[in-house]
């Protein structure tokens, strides 16, 4: 976001390697720590929160989003009512929209719209942006906007190539096999946090010449678009395995860009694609929105 121009006012993050990595890179820019101690927001225009996905993600503890980690969320409308910001962007990932039939998601836009925010959201893959494939739930809400000039106005898609094992690299988790989430044709799969111990769980790279590689951090720290040891503050606190845990639970850097510069200078969605079946939109699955 600060790289389409927004300035951060504050912080709010209670992991010691995560709250050091932003320590160094938004130096100045106070970090409160714990959300749930946060009584009120400084005057903003957009409030972020990717609140926790363990009671969200399939490969999680499915709890919902009255999970206990997941259930955070909360303080974030407990904000909204004190500050009433503009805008308001949530982040996570794309199962939530499965899980309980919906009912995560129904849970935010009904929240929102009680509150009178208009809202859309849409399902990112970062794989439009970099080699690696990592579909996220993009949750925009506004009190005088139509969020869907911002998130459904583009159209860009990954590049679907004829690959083969010997012409392209394929990305792979070890314990996954060849199929499904586990395995990516010319990219890699979704980057991991690892376990809650800091145990790495790196994904590993089939080569054309039928090498196996495996990245360095400095590699995943890129496939994410950060600068090579961005996280590297993070082992002031904490063992350097960490770093792996603060890549998988990061935001593409380019997808919260092109958000940030839509923002900035919104489009006009196409209102005519409404009707009948959903609109292809090939930056990413548009799921619904809200008018």
């Amino acid at each position: 976001m600060r790289q389409a121009g927004h300035d951060s006012e504050l912080l709010s993050e209670n992991w010691a390697p995560a709250a050091a990595v932003l320590a160094a890179r938004f130096s100045g820019v106070p970090n409160v720590g714990d959300v749930a101690s946060l009584r009120s927001l400084p005057a903003i225009d957009l409030l972020t929160a990717g609140f926790p996905c363990q009671d969200l993600s399939q490969a999680g503890r499915t709890g919902g989003i009255g999970g206990a980690k997941s259930g955070l969320v909360g303080h974030v409308f407990r904000l909204i009512d004190e500050t009433r910001p503009e805008w308001v962007l949530l982040e996570n990932v794309s199962f939530m929209l499965r899980l309980d039939r919906g009912r995560a998601i129904e849970t935010l836009v009904s929240a929102f719209e009680e509150r009178g925010y208009r809202w859309a959201y849409r399902v990112v893959n970062s794989l439009s942006f970099l080699p690696q494939r990592r579909e996220r739930v993009f949750l925009l809400a506004s009190l005088t906007e139509d969020p869907a000039d911002v998130l459904m106005v583009d159209e860009a898609q990954p590049p679907i190539l004829a690959t083969t094992l010997d012409t392209h690299a394929h990305g792979f988790y070890w314990t996954e096999g060849i199929r499904g989430l586990g395995w990516g044709a010319d990219c890699v799969p979704t980057l991991k946090n690892g376990s809650t111990l800091g145990i790495p769980s790196p994904p590993a790279i089939l080569l054309p010449s039928g090498e196996i590689v495996t990245p360095d951090i400095r590699d995943a720290e890129r496939l994410q678009g950060f600068a090579p040891n961005w996280t590297k503050p993070a082992e002031s606190v904490a063992r350097a395995s960490f770093r792996w845990s603060l890549l998988g639970n990061a935001v593409s850097k380019p997808v919260a860009t092109w958000i940030g510069r839509r923002l900035n200078r919104p489009g006009q969605y196409e209102t005519s694609r409404d009707g009948g079946a959903f609109p292809v939109l090939r930056l990413a699955s548009c799921r619904a929105f809200g008018r």
